[in-house]
């Protein structure tokens, strides 16, 4: 018994020592393949150019004023226009970050951010159902599937982008100050 648990500890000291590298290159990895195309395809939806909100972009983010104001984006005022550029562009460069590995734990947290509005934008202005935590289903896209997105991130804001980022590559072009 003494050996299976020795065995078992030098396993999970193993596991621990590699923590440091696997844990931030999964998250990236799985974010990129995952959600990355989620967010870029969500942000194309919100421009018809580059400066220049789509209507939908509106209905999107702002549901109940954009339906009070008879789906006239002229109606809008200028700081929710701003709002909308803002948050497709955020869409696009946040994800794009992480997946470079660019000023990863910063965006990791601006991307949570993003999805908190988002997750109260769909339960407040859509009306979509939140589901519930530990309940046993999987399957709501609220509260389960975004706390799987949360753990992404907070692991990205933990530990960094990890050894094959952009931000590793920065680093090591860095001038070492002699102590």
């Amino acid at each position: 018994m003494n050996a299976i648990l020795r065995r078992y500890d030098a396993l999970a000291d193993l596991a621990a020592r590699q923590s440091a590298w696997l844990l931030p290159t999964a998250a990236r990895l799985v974010f990129g393949g995952v959600l990355a195309g989620y967010f870029w395809s969500s942000a194309l939806t919100k421009l018809d150019g580059p400066f220049s909100p789509s209507i939908g972009a509106y209905a999107q983010i702002y549901p109940k004023v954009f339906e009070a104001v008879g789906y006239d984006p002229s109606q809008m005022s200028l700081l929710q226009g701003l709002v909308v550029l803002a948050g497709a562009w955020a869409e696009v460069l946040l994800p794009l970050l992480i997946v470079l590995g660019l000023a990863t734990r910063l965006a990791a947290l601006g991307m949570a951010g993003f999805v908190v509005v988002q997750s109260l934008t769909d339960i407040f202005g859509h009306g979509a159902d939140s589901g519930a935590w530990f309940d046993r289903a999987s399957d709501a896209l609220i509260f389960d599937q975004r706390a799987l997105w949360m753990l992404l991130f907070a692991v990205l804001i933990a530990k960094g982008a990890g050894p094959l980022s952009a931000d590793r590559a920065l680093l090591a072009l860095k001038p070492r100050v002699p102590a």
